[in-house]
């Protein structure tokens, strides 16, 4: 059974840091990463990884420069460095895996991010 367990949301002022890990357990993945949805918006990219094969990433436009995705294969964990944070990068923010190297086949349950002052 696949498992993906989130932490590290939480409030923040603008301008602040925050770290999110993901977890994940019962497969072997070849992508892993994070989505995030804000209130009466589409579910968009954040960042993903390649589990092997070199690690290449992929950031959403509005992330790039800001935001850093890595990953711990000894443990099977996946981080995501969140820098200038703003009140528009306030959304759950969900941990998935993918079997191959594009989409995501799991999902993780989500975690909050507010950016608030």
């Amino acid at each position: 059974q696949v498992r993906l367990v989130e932490s590290g949301g939480g409030l923040v002022q603008p301008g602040g840091s925050l770290r999110l890990s993901c977890v994940a357990s019962g497969s072997i993945f070849g992508i892993m990463g994070w989505y995030r949805q804000a209130p009466g918006k589409q579910r968009e990219l954040v960042a993903t990884i390649r589990i092997r094969s070199g690690g290449n990433t992929n950031y959403g436009d509005s992330v790039k420069g800001r935001f850093t995705i890595s990953r711990d294969n000894a443990i099977n964990t996946v981080y995501l460095q969140m820098n200038s944070l703003k009140p528009e990068d306030t959304a759950v923010y969900y941990c998935i895996a993918g079997l191959g190297f594009t989409s995501p086949n799991y999902w993780g349950q989500g975690t909050q991010v507010t950016v608030s002052s």
